[in-house]
């Protein structure tokens, strides 16, 4: 076998994944599937095909595995991701040129290898043979597949993504720990009216009195670190691998994934294919519970309820609709009342009756589920279209986000539903806001309102909430790549149990980073490898065991994260 490396090849599935919002109606004809390993004789089946070259051609070179022990990041100021990863990060990025018409023996195929790296792991090789092997493989792939193409060269799809995409919305409910938020037979509250401002004026004054690098010294703090054994930020989201791989949505884009609220084991993604898949991880196998069918053209955002009863989704074809998530039943199809496409969504975190989404038409409307109609003097016009929108816990202050960098706040009425415009911050003139998260409380060490936000400026921001109008203070940057991807964020749902708190965020360079925001200096905590293509979208289910990243080749991984 030749292996002289042929020319460039052009990177396949790039208008799989586009946001083409004025482009043919996307199909629905794609037959969902959970990707498992096979059994018996399909797997004996596939082993032979493979050997024969028979689903892609030639042969690929193999080579033994080889990897080091251990995933994700490691302590004292280690390397964050272990050899074995990168090796599985070379071999997905070259997994969209196997078997191109077998798309279910692609998936098979990297999680057999992902398999086969742990085990190896264990093994011990020297450092020096790891490296030599990563090289070597890197080579080989390359010699028999080309060189790969620059994972932001999809200029066509950069102009257009971001008009289409909504936010990440992860509702943390931290006021509950808050005694001011909760009534006398612990019923939630409306907090006093100077909370926010009274809240940042005491963070900043102790931020100013205490030394650099320490925390605020609360009795909380202390009793979470002792519960939590006084472990890293870093050994604390070390991650042992894949826990599976979803790819019934495969070749287009999965724009957001969502573990369901206060659950460990339910998830949910949507897909540009205009469907929405329910998926079980436990037990054993992985499964596709359902997929919902019924929007024209792509999902472009969904949201669970509190209680996880009904979901309800956004698409390009106008319409939102209510699911139930027992059955599958669409409920209610509404219309957007102004006839554009939605782009995104949120539920009212304390009245789930009320739902916000944003349109094409620059638009936040508060819709009332139960009628289908639009709540009066609940919409308000921004400069751009509506990608983003994420509330504050107690669910008085709504943020928006659009395509020309402004994310204004808005004054929620929780008696009517009404929107009063309150503040707007550009927070780069023409940089579309792809993702807004807000938190109340950073970590127990930060008692700290913020928001952070992706904004297609190769970074991700992080900003302070200095008052009760929800008027906006940078408070720090992490680097990662984002020029024209819909790339989204969350805050780690769980309070910090060490110093320190985290953030978890996609990237275009296809990897999941994570960042400490308030270590001063390196910040960065991990990142994952094993995506194809850009990551869009990151969710932890509820303690925090897995995290789900989508990408926009239509790839779905689960990631399970090491027991300590």
């Amino acid at each position: 076998m030749s292996l002289n490396a042929p020319a460039r090849l052009p990177r396949p599935g790039k208008d799989a994944y586009r946001f083409a919002l004025g482009s043919a109606a996307l199909s629905d004809s794609r037959r969902p599937s959970c990707l498992e390993p096979e059994k018996g004789r399909r797997d004996r089946r596939n082993r032979r095909q493979w050997s024969q070259g028979r689903p892609g051609g030639p042969q690929e070179p193999e080579a033994a595995p080889e990897a080091p022990a251990g995933g994700g990041a490691r302590g004292g100021g280690q390397g964050m991701a272990a050899v074995w990863q990168q090796v599985l990060a070379v071999d997905a990025r070259y997994n969209a040129y196997r078997t191109p018409t077998f798309p279910q023996f692609r998936t098979q195929y990297i999680r057999r290898r992902s398999q086969l790296l742990r085990e190896n792991a264990k093994a011990g090789h020297p450092p020096a043979l790891r490296r030599q092997y990563l090289r070597l493989r890197g080579q080989l792939l390359g010699q028999r597949y080309g060189p790969l193409s620059e994972p932001g060269s999809a200029r066509a799809y950069s102009n257009s993504i971001v008009r289409s995409s909504r936010t990440t919305l992860d509702r943390m409910e931290d006021f509950e720990d808050d005694p001011r938020a909760l009534g006398a037979r612990g019923h939630r509250r409306s907090v006093s009216r100077g909370s926010y401002q009274l809240q940042a004026q005491m963070n900043r004054a102790v931020y100013e009195d205490r030394p650099p690098g320490s925390v605020v010294p609360t009795s909380a703090a202390e009793a979470s670190r002792a519960m939590a054994g006084d472990t890293s930020l870093s050994e604390n989201y070390a991650f042992a691998g894949m826990y599976h791989v979803f790819d019934q949505h495969v070749d287009e884009a999965v724009p957001r994934v969502r573990f369901a609220n206060d659950d460990r084991h339910r998830l949910a993604c949507c897909s540009l294919d205009g469907s929405i898949s329910l998926c079980q991880l436990v037990p054993a196998p992985p499964t596709v519970l359902r997929v919902l069918r019924g929007h024209t053209r792509g999902v472009s955002d969904f949201a669970w309820s509190l209680s996880n009863d009904i979901l309800v989704s956004t698409s390009l074809d106008a319409t939102m609709r209510i699911w139930a998530s027992e059955d599958g039943r669409c409920i209610r199809e509404i219309p957007d009342p102004d006839g554009a496409e939605l782009l995104c969504c949120t539920f009212q975190p304390v009245n789930n009756n009320l739902t916000v989404v944003g349109n094409a038409k620059h638009n936040v409307h508060v819709m009332n589920i139960s009628t289908g109609k639009k709540v009066k003097g609940g919409s308000s016009k921004l400069t751009g279209r509506v990608l983003a929108l994420s509330f504050d816990a107690p669910g008085r202050l709504l943020w928006a986000g659009d395509d020309r960098g402004s994310i204004f706040s808005f004054l929620f009425d929780m008696a009517t539903g009404k929107l009063t415009k309150a503040k707007r911050l550009v927070v780069h003139e023409g940089s579309p806001v792809t993702s807004i998260s807000a938190r109340s409380w950073v970590s127990r060490e930060a008692r700290d309102p913020s928001l952070l936000i992706n904004a297609c400026l190769n970074k991700l921001l992080l900003y302070r909430v200095v008052d009760n109008e929800g008027t906006l203070q940078l408070k720090r940057s992490f680097p990662i790549e984002q020029s024209s991807h819909p790339v989204r964020s969350i805050f780690c749902p769980l309070m910090s149990f060490r110093q320190g708190a985290c953030v978890v965020t996609g990237s275009e360079d296809m990897c999941v980073h994570f960042f400490d925001v308030e270590r001063a200096a390196k910040a960065a905590v991990n990142k994952l490898q094993g995506h194809s293509a850009p990551v869009l979208d990151v969710s932890f289910n509820c303690d925090e065991s897995l995290l789900a990243s989508s990408d926009a080749s239509g790839m779905v991984i689960v990631w399970r994260r090491e027991q300590k």
